[in-house]
């Protein structure tokens, strides 16, 4: 069975791979853009990039509801017990494991951690995600870093890259990363969720046609593509 991606708004991702289902970010109560609700979604395993609230969302509750094991950075995942989430893997940035799902390994990203409650969210990260079917690069919430280049050579076949501005980056860096990542297909991602951060991806897409290798990929919030 093919690895299926849908966007589920915003920042968050739920991943269908070898019959298990991860989320990433799953930012659903209070997102607008939201394709679902933090009461119907399944998990298997939860992704989480980094301590805002736009991107921790919904992970306690339906952490708690379906006993989902998260993998975060050492930080996150104590305040994760702290919430009564009991089901934790820490990892942090430069190291990888091999989880039932695949193999997760935490990037640098350049951005703030802070969890919703003040605590120390220690540092974001990016994650690249090695499946049966291939590799994912999640960026996260990042501004551009040459060091996109070295995670590029582990071979990327699809990077998820914010495309927002003002928090992240926007669509020409966006490009930039895409020209250092080489990845064989690129989804955009964290924009149009608030009028702050919107952007017009068909003009995005014709950059990355023009201007790289890569395949961009645009999809509305809920749908989907594969692996």
């Amino acid at each position: 069975m093919a690895t299926k991606i849908t966007w589920l708004g915003h920042s968050a991702f739920q991943i269908e791979t070898n019959g298990k289902t991860l989320l990433l970010d799953p930012f659903l109560t209070g997102n607008p853009s939201a394709s679902t609700t933090a009461d119907a979604v399944q998990a298997d395993a939860i992704i989480v990039s980094h301590g805002h609230g736009d991107h921790v969302g919904d992970t306690v509750d339906i952490a708690k509801r379906t006993k989902a094991l998260v993998v975060a950075n050492f930080e996150i995942i104590d305040w994760m017990g702290k919430q009564g989430v009991e089901n934790v893997h820490p990892q942090h940035i430069g190291g990888s494991y091999t989880h039932e799902f695949g193999t997760v390994k935490l990037t640098i990203a350049h951005h703030g951690s802070m969890l919703p409650d003040g605590s120390n969210g220690g540092n974001p990260c990016g994650v690249l995600l090695k499946l049966s079917e291939g590799t994912i690069y999640f960026a996260a919430d990042t501004g551009l870093f040459y060091d996109m280049k070295l995670i590029g050579e582990e071979g990327v076949d699809l990077a998820i890259l914010p495309i927002g501005d003002n928090f992240t980056m926007g669509p020409e860096d966006a490009v930039r990363a895409t020209k250092l990542i080489n990845p064989k297909r690129v989804l955009p991602t964290h924009y149009n969720t608030w009028p702050l951060i919107a952007q017009d991806a068909a003009v995005w897409a014709h950059q990355i046609r023009s201007q790289t290798t890569a395949e961009p990929l645009v999809l509305e919030p809920g749908g989907s593509c594969e692996l």
